[in-house]
Protein backbone atom coordinates (compact mmCIF):
# COMPACT_ATOMS: atom_id res chain seq x y z
CA UNK A 1 0.00 0.00 0.00
CA UNK A 2 2.96 2.33 0.46
CA UNK A 3 4.51 2.25 -2.98
CA UNK A 4 4.34 4.51 -6.00
CA UNK A 5 4.06 7.91 -4.33
CA UNK A 6 6.05 11.13 -4.29
CA UNK A 7 9.56 10.87 -5.70
CA UNK A 8 8.95 7.17 -6.37
CA UNK A 9 5.76 7.81 -8.34
CA UNK A 10 5.82 6.33 -11.84
CA UNK A 11 5.16 8.21 -15.05
CA UNK A 12 1.64 7.84 -16.41
CA UNK A 13 1.22 4.76 -18.58
CA UNK A 14 -0.87 5.93 -21.53
CA UNK A 15 -2.17 2.37 -21.99
CA UNK A 16 -3.54 2.51 -18.45
CA UNK A 17 -5.02 6.00 -18.63
CA UNK A 18 -8.25 4.91 -20.41
CA UNK A 19 -9.13 2.89 -17.29
CA UNK A 20 -9.28 6.17 -15.34
CA UNK A 21 -11.84 7.80 -17.65
CA UNK A 22 -15.37 8.02 -16.26
CA UNK A 23 -16.78 10.28 -18.98
CA UNK A 24 -15.56 11.29 -22.43
CA UNK A 25 -17.87 13.15 -24.82
CA UNK A 26 -18.00 16.34 -26.87
CA UNK A 27 -18.05 18.53 -23.75
CA UNK A 28 -16.08 16.87 -20.96
CA UNK A 29 -13.28 14.49 -20.15
CA UNK A 30 -13.67 13.31 -16.55
CA UNK A 31 -10.88 11.35 -14.87
CA UNK A 32 -10.79 9.27 -11.68
CA UNK A 33 -7.32 10.44 -10.68
CA UNK A 34 -5.08 8.14 -8.60
CA UNK A 35 -3.66 9.49 -5.36
CA UNK A 36 -0.02 9.50 -6.46
CA UNK A 37 -0.41 11.84 -9.42
CA UNK A 38 -0.09 15.63 -9.51
CA UNK A 39 -2.55 17.53 -11.71
CA UNK A 40 -0.35 20.29 -13.11
CA UNK A 41 2.78 19.79 -15.25
CA UNK A 42 6.03 19.28 -13.39
CA UNK A 43 9.73 19.39 -14.22
CA UNK A 44 9.75 15.63 -14.79
CA UNK A 45 8.05 15.88 -18.18
CA UNK A 46 4.46 15.66 -19.45
CA UNK A 47 3.83 12.09 -18.30
CA UNK A 48 4.57 13.05 -14.69
CA UNK A 49 1.29 15.01 -14.46
CA UNK A 50 -2.35 14.36 -15.29
CA UNK A 51 -2.64 17.47 -17.47
CA UNK A 52 0.44 16.52 -19.48
CA UNK A 53 -0.64 12.91 -19.92
CA UNK A 54 -4.18 13.88 -20.94
CA UNK A 55 -2.86 16.32 -23.56
CA UNK A 56 -0.72 13.58 -25.10
CA UNK A 57 -3.53 11.03 -24.89
CA UNK A 58 -6.17 13.30 -26.51
CA UNK A 59 -3.87 15.18 -28.89
CA UNK A 60 -5.64 18.38 -27.84
CA UNK A 61 -3.64 21.60 -27.90
CA UNK A 62 -5.60 22.99 -24.99
CA UNK A 63 -7.90 21.51 -22.36
CA UNK A 64 -9.58 23.54 -19.65
CA UNK A 65 -9.12 22.23 -16.12
CA UNK A 66 -12.47 22.88 -14.43
CA UNK A 67 -11.88 21.07 -11.14
CA UNK A 68 -8.54 19.87 -9.80
CA UNK A 69 -7.37 17.97 -6.75
CA UNK A 70 -4.33 17.97 -4.49
CA UNK A 71 -1.73 15.42 -5.51
CA UNK A 72 -2.57 12.91 -2.80
CA UNK A 73 -6.35 13.24 -3.11
CA UNK A 74 -7.88 10.80 -5.56
CA UNK A 75 -11.10 11.09 -7.50
CA UNK A 76 -12.87 13.42 -9.89
CA UNK A 77 -10.84 15.75 -12.08
CA UNK A 78 -12.89 17.55 -14.74
CA UNK A 79 -11.57 18.83 -18.08
CA UNK A 80 -13.72 20.90 -20.45
CA UNK A 81 -13.05 20.61 -24.16
CA UNK A 82 -14.26 24.10 -25.13
CA UNK A 83 -14.02 27.52 -23.42
CA UNK A 84 -17.82 27.93 -23.28
CA UNK A 85 -18.18 24.57 -21.54
CA UNK A 86 -15.44 25.48 -19.09
CA UNK A 87 -17.22 28.73 -18.22
CA UNK A 88 -20.49 26.88 -17.62
CA UNK A 89 -18.98 24.50 -15.07
CA UNK A 90 -16.61 27.03 -13.51
CA UNK A 91 -19.46 29.50 -12.94
CA UNK A 92 -21.50 26.75 -11.29
CA UNK A 93 -18.60 26.12 -8.90
CA UNK A 94 -18.06 29.83 -8.19
CA UNK A 95 -21.77 30.39 -7.55
CA UNK A 96 -21.94 27.28 -5.31
CA UNK A 97 -24.36 25.55 -7.63
CA UNK A 98 -22.57 22.26 -7.16
CA UNK A 99 -22.70 19.77 -4.30
CA UNK A 100 -19.43 17.94 -3.68
CA UNK A 101 -19.06 14.67 -1.86
CA UNK A 102 -15.84 13.02 -0.68
CA UNK A 103 -14.97 9.79 1.08
CA UNK A 104 -12.29 9.91 3.76
CA UNK A 105 -10.79 7.60 6.35
CA UNK A 106 -10.32 9.35 9.69
CA UNK A 107 -8.23 8.34 12.68
CA UNK A 108 -10.49 7.43 15.61
CA UNK A 109 -14.06 6.22 16.02
CA UNK A 110 -16.46 8.95 14.90
CA UNK A 111 -19.85 7.80 16.15
CA UNK A 112 -22.14 10.61 14.97
CA UNK A 113 -22.39 13.18 12.20
CA UNK A 114 -20.61 16.49 12.81
CA UNK A 115 -20.95 19.78 10.94
CA UNK A 116 -17.88 21.97 11.40
CA UNK A 117 -18.43 25.71 10.89
CA UNK A 118 -15.01 27.19 11.60
CA UNK A 119 -13.03 29.78 9.60
CA UNK A 120 -9.71 28.78 8.08
CA UNK A 121 -6.54 30.79 7.60
CA UNK A 122 -2.80 30.35 7.27
CA UNK A 123 -1.04 28.72 10.19
CA UNK A 124 1.73 31.24 10.82
CA UNK A 125 3.05 29.20 13.74
CA UNK A 126 3.98 26.34 11.42
CA UNK A 127 7.29 26.09 9.60
CA UNK A 128 5.36 24.71 6.60
CA UNK A 129 4.24 27.78 4.66
CA UNK A 130 1.33 26.01 2.92
CA UNK A 131 -0.26 24.82 6.16
CA UNK A 132 -3.61 26.22 7.28
CA UNK A 133 -5.52 26.02 10.57
CA UNK A 134 -8.87 26.83 12.13
CA UNK A 135 -8.94 30.48 13.25
CA UNK A 136 -10.92 30.22 16.48
CA UNK A 137 -10.24 33.79 17.64
CA UNK A 138 -11.10 35.79 14.55
CA UNK A 139 -9.76 36.16 11.03
CA UNK A 140 -9.61 33.60 8.26
CA UNK A 141 -12.20 32.67 5.65
CA UNK A 142 -15.58 31.16 6.43
CA UNK A 143 -15.57 27.37 5.97
CA UNK A 144 -18.17 24.69 6.61
CA UNK A 145 -17.84 20.91 6.31
CA UNK A 146 -20.24 18.07 7.13
CA UNK A 147 -18.79 14.71 8.23
CA UNK A 148 -21.06 11.64 8.32
CA UNK A 149 -19.73 8.27 9.54
CA UNK A 150 -20.38 5.27 7.28
CA UNK A 151 -18.46 2.45 9.00
CA UNK A 152 -15.77 1.99 11.63
CA UNK A 153 -13.09 -0.59 12.30
CA UNK A 154 -9.56 -0.87 13.62
CA UNK A 155 -9.78 2.46 15.40
CA UNK A 156 -10.66 4.38 12.24
CA UNK A 157 -13.83 5.62 10.54
CA UNK A 158 -14.85 5.77 6.91
CA UNK A 159 -16.85 8.97 6.46
CA UNK A 160 -18.83 10.81 3.82
CA UNK A 161 -17.69 14.42 3.64
CA UNK A 162 -19.68 17.29 2.13
CA UNK A 163 -17.83 20.62 2.06
CA UNK A 164 -20.12 23.65 1.79
CA UNK A 165 -17.20 25.92 0.89
CA UNK A 166 -13.95 25.35 -0.99
CA UNK A 167 -11.09 26.60 1.14
CA UNK A 168 -7.55 25.27 0.74
CA UNK A 169 -7.10 21.99 2.64
CA UNK A 170 -10.55 22.53 4.16
CA UNK A 171 -11.49 18.91 4.81
CA UNK A 172 -8.10 18.04 6.26
CA UNK A 173 -7.98 21.17 8.47
CA UNK A 174 -11.47 20.59 9.86
CA UNK A 175 -10.76 16.89 10.41
CA UNK A 176 -7.64 17.74 12.41
CA UNK A 177 -9.52 20.37 14.40
CA UNK A 178 -12.19 17.78 15.34
CA UNK A 179 -9.48 15.47 16.63
CA UNK A 180 -10.02 12.94 13.81
CA UNK A 181 -7.24 13.66 11.27
CA UNK A 182 -7.31 12.07 7.83
CA UNK A 183 -5.40 8.79 7.81
CA UNK A 184 -2.03 9.08 6.07
CA UNK A 185 -1.96 12.89 6.15
CA UNK A 186 1.66 14.05 6.27
CA UNK A 187 0.84 17.70 7.00
CA UNK A 188 -2.20 17.57 9.29
CA UNK A 189 -1.49 14.19 10.85
CA UNK A 190 0.83 13.09 13.67
CA UNK A 191 3.85 15.29 12.79
CA UNK A 192 4.11 18.06 10.21
CA UNK A 193 7.82 17.29 9.83
CA UNK A 194 6.73 14.20 7.90
CA UNK A 195 5.61 16.55 5.14
CA UNK A 196 8.97 18.33 4.92
CA UNK A 197 10.91 15.08 5.14
CA UNK A 198 8.79 13.64 2.35
CA UNK A 199 9.43 16.65 0.12
CA UNK A 200 13.19 16.36 0.71
CA UNK A 201 13.73 12.60 0.87
CA UNK A 202 10.57 10.83 -0.29
CA UNK A 203 9.07 7.90 1.60
CA UNK A 204 11.34 6.92 4.50
CA UNK A 205 11.34 4.29 7.26
CA UNK A 206 9.92 6.95 9.61
CA UNK A 207 6.97 7.47 7.28
CA UNK A 208 6.49 3.71 7.18
CA UNK A 209 6.37 3.61 10.97
CA UNK A 210 4.09 6.60 11.53
CA UNK A 211 1.72 6.52 8.55
CA UNK A 212 -0.42 3.49 7.64
CA UNK A 213 -1.00 4.80 4.11
CA UNK A 214 1.43 6.44 1.72
CA UNK A 215 -1.07 9.19 0.87
CA UNK A 216 -3.92 10.95 2.59
CA UNK A 217 -7.06 8.80 2.55
CA UNK A 218 -9.27 11.33 0.78
CA UNK A 219 -11.29 10.68 -2.39
CA UNK A 220 -13.53 13.02 -4.38
CA UNK A 221 -16.47 10.76 -5.20
CA UNK A 222 -19.32 12.89 -6.54
CA UNK A 223 -20.24 16.26 -8.07
CA UNK A 224 -23.86 17.27 -8.56
CA UNK A 225 -24.23 20.41 -10.68
CA UNK A 226 -27.51 22.35 -10.50
CA UNK A 227 -28.05 23.64 -14.03
CA UNK A 228 -31.27 25.32 -15.25
CA UNK A 229 -31.88 22.40 -17.62
CA UNK A 230 -31.59 19.94 -14.74
CA UNK A 231 -29.01 18.35 -12.42
CA UNK A 232 -25.86 16.76 -13.78
CA UNK A 233 -24.01 14.15 -11.72
CA UNK A 234 -20.40 12.99 -12.04
CA UNK A 235 -19.19 10.05 -9.96
CA UNK A 236 -15.90 8.23 -9.46
CA UNK A 237 -15.65 4.95 -7.51
CA UNK A 238 -13.22 4.58 -4.63
CA UNK A 239 -9.78 3.50 -5.84
CA UNK A 240 -8.04 0.25 -4.97
CA UNK A 241 -5.62 1.55 -2.31
CA UNK A 242 -8.38 2.98 -0.11
CA UNK A 243 -10.66 0.01 -0.77
CA UNK A 244 -7.92 -2.42 0.25
CA UNK A 245 -7.18 -0.39 3.38
CA UNK A 246 -10.85 -0.49 4.36
CA UNK A 247 -10.87 -4.25 3.92
CA UNK A 248 -7.47 -5.19 5.33
CA UNK A 249 -6.85 -2.61 8.06
CA UNK A 250 -10.43 -1.83 9.09
CA UNK A 251 -12.12 -5.17 8.47
CA UNK A 252 -14.86 -3.70 6.29
CA UNK A 253 -16.37 -6.02 3.71
CA UNK A 254 -18.53 -3.46 1.89
CA UNK A 255 -16.99 -1.54 -0.99
CA UNK A 256 -18.16 2.08 -0.90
Amino acid sequence: MNEGIGADAPLVDLDELPQWIVRDDEELLVINKPGWLVCHPSKNGPLSSLVGAVRIYTGADKLHLVARLDRETSGLVVFAKRPAVARKYQMAIQERKVRKQYLAILEGDLSEAIRVDQPIGRNRQSIVHVKNRVMEHGGGQAAETAFSPLASGGGRTLVKVEPETGRKHQIRVHAQWMGYPVTGDKLYGPDEMLYLEFVESGWTPRHETMLPLARQALHCRRYEFAFPEGPEILEAPLLADMQEFCEQAMGLSTVF
